[in-house]
């Protein structure tokens, strides 16, 4: 029985440009518009809003560096087992990992992800 290479149709391919660009969006606007600011911070100081809790949060995560182990976790299923809902998952992992200061992993995780295009995938058969 053959199987074809891990390939996103156009229909998955259109919902993977559209997340990918929604986590990378969210990633730059984190960090440019909120963590790296220092009048946010310094407004942040004895406040509790929702803009803060999320600041902190993400610094926080940052911290223990999630992002990117959270991003080579999923290329690493994505490379073992490959499906378009866990690609999906994968790349926006690997997007905010780059952009939220967790260059190394999610650099890494990003090539994984390149060579599961290489692998089999069950899915669709030839």
């Amino acid at each position: 029985m053959a199987y074809r290479n891990f390939l996103p149709g156009p229909r998955a391919t259109h919902l993977v440009i559209a997340l990918g660009g929604v986590a990378l969006g969210w990633a730059i606007y984190m960090r440019y518009a909120l963590v790296e600011q220092s009048a946010i911070g310094l407004a942040c100081r004895g406040m509790e809003t929702s803009t803060c809790e999320t600041r902190a949060l993400v610094i926080s995560l940052y911290g223990y560096s999630v992002f990117g182990i959270a991003a080579i976790v999923t290329s690493l299923i994505q490379l073992v087992r490959p499906s378009v809902p866990m690609f999906i998952v994968a790349l926006m992992a690997t997007a905010i990992g780059v952009v939220m200061y967790n260059n190394n992993l999610s650099s890494l995780a990003a090539g994984l992800l390149l060579i599961s295009f290489a692998r089999p995938w069950r899915a669709a058969r030839a």
